[in-house]
């Protein structure tokens, strides 16, 4: 049965069916609580409990920590790149730890970013440590993936495109919300997987809503290829990818074909000028709401929401 982990910034917390029970700990970090599972076990039984609207909740994933993603990772937003999704390779970057952010903090746009983008995508976290060489399988997965948390891949896209990489403008302080729960599954809950369905609304409008059935690289895969170069350790965090829906959209291929044919600095003055036209990018005041969870809410990560605001 899965177990809901809640953190305020001085106590960890389980969700029980009334309220949140204090998890009597000295761990401070993601890693230490994962390894006192008694601990855990306890709060889940108990019935000294407070009301979750009086926490105010924090990230469960704790930093420092190493923060890495899978890029492109659904057929349908493969699709809408003008991608293939039979030949996308399975490709990994990283992001700062320093990204991360509690689940209803602000998402703050940093003062030269024009172009805020979101992406829904399920978090990994790991329970054990996954050295250089280990070798992934079904069977063993549950062994390393202790948990599952709602991330939001924020991206500042006018920085990520001309740069042609992911690190800065995915980097920025507050881009990766977290949480509001770190769902500890056992095996069997994480054979579901595939059932878990991600949505996210920006102002009340639906603009993602897929299942991991469109996923392309699924855990078992990402991780044994990460394990081939990558060493993963208790409270590390894997983010997933992200379904169609995005803000960025790709242009039609034959204009994609004609820009080809344009100068760099050209071709982005133009592409970017067509995108300060797009609404979906988000803006000061926007509030993004974010929710995993399968369809029968056997398992259900919860439900975060951020409001957006432009650095001034």
């Amino acid at each position: 049965m899965s177990t809901s982990v809640l953190r305020t910034a001085d106590a960890w917390w389980v969700l029980t069916p009334t309220g949140a029970a204090k998890v009597h700990t000295t761990a401070t970090t993601t890693a230490e609580l994962l390894a006192d599972q008694p601990a855990i076990a306890a709060a889940a039984t108990s019935s000294d409990t407070v009301a979750i609207e009086d926490l105010a909740l924090v990230s469960p994933v704790t930093a420092p920590c190493r923060v890495v993603a899978q890029m492109t990772n659904f057929a349908s937003h493969v699709k809408d790149t003008n991608g293939n999704p039979e030949t996308v390779p399975l490709t990994f970057f990283r992001k700062t730890s320093g990204s991360i952010s509690g689940p209803f903090a602000d998402v703050v746009r940093p003062a030269h970013v024009r172009l805020l983008d979101y992406e829904v995508e399920i978090g990994l976290v790991f329970g054990r440590e996954m050295p250089v060489g280990t070798a992934v399988t079904e069977d063993n997965l549950a062994d390393y993936v202790a948990g599952l948390v709602v991330t939001n891949d924020i991206s500042a896209r006018d920085v990520q495109l001309p740069k042609t990489q992911f690190y800065e403008a995915k980097s920025y302080p507050t881009f990766t919300p977290v949480g509001p729960a770190l769902v500890l599954l056992d095996a069997d809950e994480l054979k579901r997987f595939t059932d878990l369905r991600l949505k996210l609304w920006v102002n009340g409008e639906l603009r993602q809503n897929m299942t991991v059935a469109d996923m392309i690289y699924r855990p078992v895969q990402a991780l044994q290829a990460l394990s081939r170069f990558q060493r993963v350790d208790p409270g590390d965090l894997l983010l997933t990818g992200t379904p169609v829906g995005t803000a960025l959209s790709a242009p039609p291929k034959p204009i994609a074909f004609v820009a080809a044919l344009l100068p760099p600095a050209v071709r982005w003055k133009m592409f970017f000028k067509g995108q300060a036209r797009n609404p979906r990018y988000l803006a000061d005041g926007d509030v993004v709401e974010a929710t995993i969870a399968t369809d029968d809410a056997a398992i259900d990560l919860g439900r975060q929401r951020t409001v957006v605001r432009y650095a001034r």
